[in-house]
This record gives C-alpha cells, structure tokens and sequence, in this order.
C-alpha cells in the first residue's frame, strides 16, 4: 500500500492526468465488457478504483499545497 501511494506521488502532473485518464477508459472497458459477458478477474475493477482515488488525493494535495502558496 505504502508503495503505491510513494509511486504515485513520484510522478509529475501531467503523468498523474494521463495515467488517470487510462484507468478511466480501462474501468470504463471493464464495466463495458461486464455487462455483455462474464469478466474473468474481478478484482481488477477494485485495484483501477483504488488507484484512481489515490491520484485524484494526490492531485488533490497538490493542488492546495499551490494554493497555499501564492
């Protein structure tokens, strides 16, 4: 857990808004495939998930720690 969040916080912005914007097509993807036959790893949509709640907390951070400052 601890790893994830340290590589995500590793990236800069715009890589952490394009990686963002795959996972989103990706879960979209999957929810898509979902509907019309079964998805073999389920787990899947819970890792996508997680890992976008983790860029949009640290875009998040980032975004005030910029607002802070000015």
């Amino acid at each position: 857990m601890k790893k994830a969040i340290t590589e995500i916080r590793g990236l800069d912005t715009s890589e952490l808004q394009n990686k963002l914007l795959d996972l989103r097509k990706e879960k979209f993807g999957l929810r898509f495939r979902g509907s019309a036959e079964e998805v073999a790893k389920t787990t899947r949509h819970n890792e996508i998930r997680r890992t976008i709640a983790r860029i949009l907390t640290v875009l998040g951070e980032r975004e005030r720690t910029a607002g802070g400052k000015q």
